[in-house]
């Protein structure tokens, strides 16, 4: 593989264990909304920022204003969490992105997260340092699986979209990235990967060690 090219990591799902915490705010949001289906709804707005996960949930409750307050409570609810458990690393997420430094690679992160939870998030965990760059939900207009915020991600870089690779857990995340022009490695966390993401997907790997293995073949890993 050729050298100094970018890999750009989703964060949700891919390298903290966000996506498990969210499931069980949106479960206990669900039960005091009396709102079926929950977690059905909760899947599809996997990937996607405020804006287009208000929308995604106006469809199943009286108004937007109704969805942006259950999305709201989702939120109070995560803070909880996170306040009293903090954030887990998925595993090899450490390693991994030590791994690709070492190599050469630039990395950047693109993360429908708005940025005020996004770097706090990864500086609890020890992350931040490692990037160059971040695109966040609150800078794009559509979120995934619209392809501006990969395109956004690369021109933060000055790279051309086949100069990088992205790095993702959820079709959604998969779709923006291959729609951009970039390759995509999946890592599967909550969705598994269908026929779909088969087709759509570089690799589809079991973890980020697979991850870091496979992007640096001659590289010594300090995993």
């Amino acid at each position: 593989m050729k050298k100094n090219l970018a890999v750009i990591f989703d964060m949700d799902g891919v390298l903290l264990d966000t996506e498990s915490v969210c499931n069980v705010c949106w479960e206990r949001a669900g039960l005091e909304w009396k709102l079926n289906n929950v977690m059905d709804i909760a899947l599809q707005c996997v990937g996607c920022n405020k804006a287009d996960t208000v929308k995604i949930l106006s469809k199943y409750l009286p108004s937007e204003k109704d969805a942006a307050s259950f999305l709201e409570r989702t939120g109070e609810l995560f803070e909880v969490v996170e306040k009293e458990q903090g954030l887990k690393k998925m595993p090899f997420a450490l390693e991994c992105l030590q791994s690709l430094k070492k190599a050469g690679f630039r990395l950047a992160l693109a993360s429908s997260t708005r940025a005020a939870k996004v770097h706090p998030q990864l500086t609890n965990a020890g992350l931040h340092e490692f990037f160059e760059t971040f695109t966040t939900g609150d800078t794009v207009l559509h979120s995934k699986p619209d392809p501006e915020i990969y395109l956004k991600a690369c021109q933060s870089l000055c790279l051309r979209p086949e100069e990088c690779v992205a790095i993702e857990d959820s079709p959604n995340g998969v779709r923006s990235a291959t729609a951009a022009g970039l390759k995509c490695i999946m890592v599967p966390d909550l969705i598994k990967p269908d026929s779909e993401m088969k087709k759509k997907a570089w690799k589809i790997l079991t973890n980020l060690k697979e991850v870091a293995e496979f992007l640096c073949p001659t590289s010594k890993t300090v995993i």
